[in-house]
């Protein structure tokens, strides 16, 4: 029986990603180490987790050393002047790319998966006075809401009793200048018992 092929994409179960996480980067370092001693070769690999946790490996006694020496590299060690200088380019113009990518990144993850195991108690402190000072803008927006509902309904009910009061003097005024109505009591030989 084969290995079955894996879609890649974001796993959205927390635990299943961090079980993932953790066998792939132990995979990834024991690869870099065998390419490490089968090529014989100076290996540095550094990895942050979704919480900001870094793990490491490197086949030197130090990865400040690894990453000094591919900053400080000679032009000569990596080849002719031209390739060197098309190579920076693109990769200035790729690390803009994936500083951008791994903003959205981030900014996706803590929307997603806010993580508050990390903070200390100053940082749950200003989160709750982050909160007490929205809860409270909220609430005075909510009041000004009402207050302006509530003083548009007033002057809904002015209108209205204004309204009111002019057609109830209508009514009156048209009252007094209709003739009486006829009375059937009036007419010779009708005397209602």
């Amino acid at each position: 029986m084969g290995r079955r092929k894996l879609e890649i994409k974001r796993i959205e179960d927390k635990s299943s990603r961090q079980v993932t996480f953790s066998k792939r980067r132990n995979g990834l370092f024991k690869k870099a180490k065998e390419l490490s001693v089968l090529c014989d070769l100076d290996v540095g690999v550094i990895i942050y987790s979704c919480r900001g946790k870094p793990y490491h490996y490197c086949s030197t006694k130090s990865l400040n050393d690894i990453v000094q020496r591919y900053h400080n590299r000679d032009e000569t060690d990596a080849g002719p002047s031209n390739q060197v200088g098309e190579s920076q380019a693109q990769y200035s113009k790729y690390s803009r790319f994936l500083k951008c990518e791994e903003l959205l990144q981030i900014v996706e993850r803590e929307l997603d998966n806010p993580c508050v195991d990390d903070l200390s108690v100053t940082d749950f402190a200003h989160l709750e006075k982050q909160f007490e000072t929205a809860l409270l803008q909220t609430r005075a927006t909510k009041t000004n809401l009402l207050l302006e509902s509530l003083s548009s309904l007033h002057e809904k009910e002015k209108l209205l009793e204004e309204e009111n009061k002019m057609l109830q003097e209508k009514i009156g005024a048209s009252k007094t200048k209709m003739p009486p109505a006829f009375d059937l009591n009036a007419l010779p030989g009708s005397e209602i018992e």
